[in-house]
């Protein structure tokens, strides 16, 4: 594998998480939410990935890279909120409430982040090993 290929692995995988990572910080945003611009609740959003291929390579391995393949809003159900007083809530005193778990979203800007820095990490390697092969 040559060490372009190499850097654009890492930088597919940085650009694939930055984008997880702004979608979870809008999801952690909008947590709390009962009302959008449509007049629903806020749905949470998840990345979905995609491996593609990205050459084959002198020794006739594929190489795949990540891309996001789109962004999709969460099938999970609203959380009812109970609060009889408030001017969106039904008959029996329920408002819904953005399907947005906080911890869940946590957890995976916590894991977005780390994926991050290991792509960030193994461009630094890279780099070395380039600059380090120059000096020879």
């Amino acid at each position: 594998m040559s060490l372009i290929n190499a850097l654009t692995i890492a930088g597919d995988g940085m650009s694939a998480q930055s984008m997880r990572l702004a979608t979870t910080v809008s999801n952690l945003a909008n947590a709390n939410s009962v009302t959008s611009s449509t007049g629903a609740p806020y749905r949470a959003r998840e990345v979905v990935f995609a491996a593609q291929p990205l050459r084959t390579s002198s020794n006739g391995m594929q190489l795949d890279t990540v891309r996001t393949a789109g962004v999709v809003e969460s099938k999970m159900p609203y959380r009812l909120l109970y609060e009889p007083g408030n001017p969106l809530a039904n008959p029996e005193g329920y408002v819904q409430s953005s399907n947005v778990n906080p911890i869940e979203s946590m957890v995976n800007m916590l894991s977005a982040s780390r994926a991050y820095q290991d792509n960030v990490t193994a461009a630094n390697v890279l780099k070395t090993v380039a600059i380090k092969t120059l000096s020879l």
